[in-house]
């Protein structure tokens, strides 16, 4: 079932999405050689708590028997895909970081995600792999508009992957967002337009392409969250949550001064 949100509830989402879209910032600006994962979730915890949100990840269980996820943020390291467990491992020089972070203030779920280099690109390849991404999620989100239809959403950032050459993960979508982290509707990022359900105001929306280097097949590993490419390929990931006003689309997690990309 489909929960619409109110114009009061849309300005706790508002309020949740800031401060998820804050943070990111700081912790991309903190990504450098020689770092441990662990540092970037220390960071995460204490710029959350100073804003006075809380984490929606550390504990979160998606299905039982499930460890609860022990973090603030998922750090996802190359061929990392997503829900990557911060810990001992140092950042090097030319890793994909994907950092996904989530908040809650008032009740309320903010969730956003980006990847970025550790220092510069190492090939033209991997480059072409973030702004690929990049310009997938602001596909999928200038495909929404009311009266479409979700698989508007997922045709539109797996037309951008694919005439790239990329492949987009199927394991993993985006979904509904409010009150809880993850409500329906699922948002998948491939499909086809004029399926699924219909947009509507108020529904609030996490999209969020996961997209790869090579093929899209996926393993979880023993510690029950950390998704991997089967093929050892990079990954890359990038999200925003959004609200779907009677006026238009708001992306609820999106810095005003934070450029929109343009699909080539």
């Amino acid at each position: 079932m489909i929960e619409l949100k109110s114009e009061q509830e849309r300005a706790h989402m508002r309020a949740a999405g800031q401060v998820v879209a804050e943070v990111l910032q700081v912790l991309k600006a903190a990504v450098a050689p020689g770092l441990p994962t662990m540092e970037l979730d220390r960071l995460a915890d204490a710029e959350i708590k100073k804003r006075g949100a809380q984490s929606v990840f550390r504990g979160y269980q998606a299905y039982e028997g499930q460890p609860p996820y022990p973090a603030t943020v998922c750090v996802s390291v190359n061929e990392q895909v997503v829900h990557g467990i911060p810990g001992s491992r140092r950042l090097k020089e030319g890793d994909l970081v994907s950092l996904d972070l989530g908040a809650r203030v008032s009740g309320f779920v903010g969730d956003a995600a980006l990847s970025v280099f550790v220092g510069s690109a190492p090939d033209s390849r991997a480059a072409e792999l973030l702004a690929v991404t990049a310009a997938s999620l602001d596909a999928g989100i200038a495909a929404v508009h009311i009266g479409g239809h979700v698989g508007d959403i997922g045709a539109a950032v797996q037309e951008v992957v694919e005439q790239a050459g990329f492949s987009v993960i199927r394991d993993f979508v985006g979904h509904g967002v409010g009150r809880s982290m993850h409500e329906d509707p699922q948002v998948p990022n491939y499909g086809t337009r004029g399926l699924g359900p219909r947009i509507r105001p108020g529904m609030a929306l996490a999209i969020e392409p996961m997209v790869a280097e090579g093929g899209y097949a996926v393993r979880v590993l023993p510690d029950g969250w950390t998704a991997v490419t089967r093929d050892g390929s990079r990954a890359c990931h990038f999200e925003h949550t959004l609200f779907v006003g009677e006026q238009g689309v708001e992306v609820l997690t999106r810095l005003s001064e934070e450029p929109v990309h343009e699909v080539q």
